[in-house]
């Protein structure tokens, strides 16, 4: 079954630099939630949909979960991908992106063909409750700029609402905790170094796949989990 829309035409010139203008302002006055100086790529973007594509049974609606939306580029990679039945839940705790997105449902050619099948949640994604399941988890969310604490919380929730089987991919930026190392304070650096140790124990045990994006700016990786069928809460 195809995708219900097509975004192989690239984002016109005035709509890229509307939504980086925006992301970069936010990103300045909330880079911790953030995360990031410029919104992602396309090849980024279409590559964290690689679960949307590959599932288990071509004809079967699933449920996607995309945490940590922004001004939207993966939000319209993944309505471009959805098909008949698909649904989305989309999860944004900034209020500035919130207003964003729900503009980008009724104008953006991709979002727009979705919009009946998609809720935009004003929150943290631990916030949403734990009576839902997704098929798919897109994660957005800057680790590197949380404590270990706060990572752990998130991979839990994450695989607490993902049925058994389902994917989780996510991803981060190559080279900062190198960066970091040489620029940044120290204990600045070893709260990203704790916090990637904690992500490094849940892709040890669930990873299925890893990718870089060399063309995304900065380039990026991808890290692809799988939940078993059974799984237990304690790592």
């Amino acid at each position: 079954m195809a995708a219900t829309q097509s975004s192989s035409e690239p984002l016109r010139p005035d709509r890229r630099l509307r939504d980086a203008g925006l992301f970069i302002r936010q990103a300045f006055q909330t880079f911790r939630a953030t995360g990031a100086v410029a919104p992602s790529g396309p090849a980024l973007a279409h590559a964290l949909n690689r679960f949307v594509d590959d599932r288990t049974d071509p004809a079967a609606p699933i449920t996607i979960l995309e945490a940590g939306s922004g001004t939207g580029p993966v939000s319209r990679a993944i309505a471009a991908h959805m098909r008949e039945g698909d649904t989305l839940d989309m999860v944004e705790p900034n209020a500035q992106f919130v207003e964003y997105l729900h503009t980008l449902l009724k104008t953006d050619p991709d979002l727009s063909g979705v919009a009946d099948r998609t809720t935009v949640h004003e929150a943290l994604v631990t916030d949403l409750g734990t009576d839902r399941r997704y098929d798919v988890i897109i994660s957005g969310l800057p680790f590197a700029n949380f404590t270990a604490d706060e990572v752990r919380a998130i991979m839990e929730y994450y695989f607490t609402v993902l049925r058994p089987g389902g994917h989780l991919s996510f991803f981060g930026y190559l080279y900062t905790k190198q960066v970091k190392a040489v620029i940044a304070p120290r204990e600045d650096y070893l709260r990203q170094a704790r916090s990637s140790w904690v992500v490094d124990e849940w892709v040890n045990r669930y990873g299925v796949g890893t990718e870089r994006i060399l063309p995304n700016i900065p380039p990026a990786w991808i890290h692809h989990l799988r939940k078993p069928e059974e799984w237990s809460a304690t790592l």
